[in-house]
């Protein structure tokens, strides 16, 4: 069986002295992990069309045991990424996500258009790393079935608060009556505020909200915590990203 779709490589590692084993996160099949025979191999042309960070267009063959790609056809590459150490960390982290969340063998064309939209504003410098991941980590979360309720305290149920505190183990917001009960982070106003848009607004208009420094890395931290609570993993990627930022 053959198919062919668009997808973004979020994976390489070679096999062999020739090939590359490449994990693509495509629009119509989700996440697929493919061989590609002679990658390697200096007049090949899929060297760059299935390198990290490469979107294209691929021919994926569907083998007895695996899947091979055919033919790609470069759409494009996100070289700039690689012009900074911690834009590049960055980077290879939301690809470990979306490796983590994305479904398999399914529709994706909604995490596809997140990661490329996420690496062209990174590439190109369009907002800060913080505003980025924040929107990456707690937006892919959502798709993923883990959207928190944000909308009213989740113990009382008030919705008119001035403060709120979030969970992240919970994914849920307390009022500052009922927060003595949970293990929570406080919320400034407008984090709560960016937290709702990026979980509920189109995604024409997700980059488009601001918020002042500190508050852009507080969400930043908060959408982190978020992400690492509810998938009860440890991700090498941010591990790394966050030494390199210091």
């Amino acid at each position: 069986m053959k198919l062919t779709t668009d997808g973004l490589i979020i994976r390489e590692q070679q096999t062999g002295e020739d090939d590359r084993l490449v994990t693509i996160l495509t629009r119509d099949n989700g996440v697929l992990r493919a061989f590609v025979r002679g990658a390697k191999r200096i007049k090949s042309r899929s060297g760059s069309s299935t390198s990290l960070f490469a979107y294209g267009n691929f021919s994926i063959y569907r083998g007895k045991d695996a899947y091979s790609v055919d033919e790609s056809r470069p759409i494009e590459i996100f070289f700039d990424l690689r012009n900074d150490i911690e834009t590049l960390a960055l980077a290879q982290y939301f690809c470990e996500l979306a490796g983590e969340l994305a479904p398999v063998e399914d529709d994706a064309a909604d995490y596809l258009r997140l990661m490329l939209n996420a690496l062209h504003m990174l590439s190109k410098n369009k907002k800060t790393r913080s505003q980025i991941k924040a929107i990456v980590e707690l937006r892919m979360m959502s798709l993923s079935g883990y959207m928190p309720d944000l909308l009213s305290c989740g113990d009382c149920g008030k919705d008119n608060e001035e403060a709120y505190f979030f969970s992240p183990v919970e994914g849920q917001i307390f009022c500052s009556e009922c927060v003595k009960d949970h293990t929570c982070l406080s919320l400034p106003s407008g984090v709560l505020s960016a937290m709702r848009y990026i979980c509920y607004c189109e995604d024409s208009k997700l980059f488009s909200f601001n918020l002042q420094e500190e508050n852009m890395k507080y969400l930043s931290s908060v959408t982190e915590d978020f992400v690492k609570s509810q998938t009860r993993k440890t991700y090498k990627t941010l591990d790394f990203y966050n030494t390199m930022k210091g």
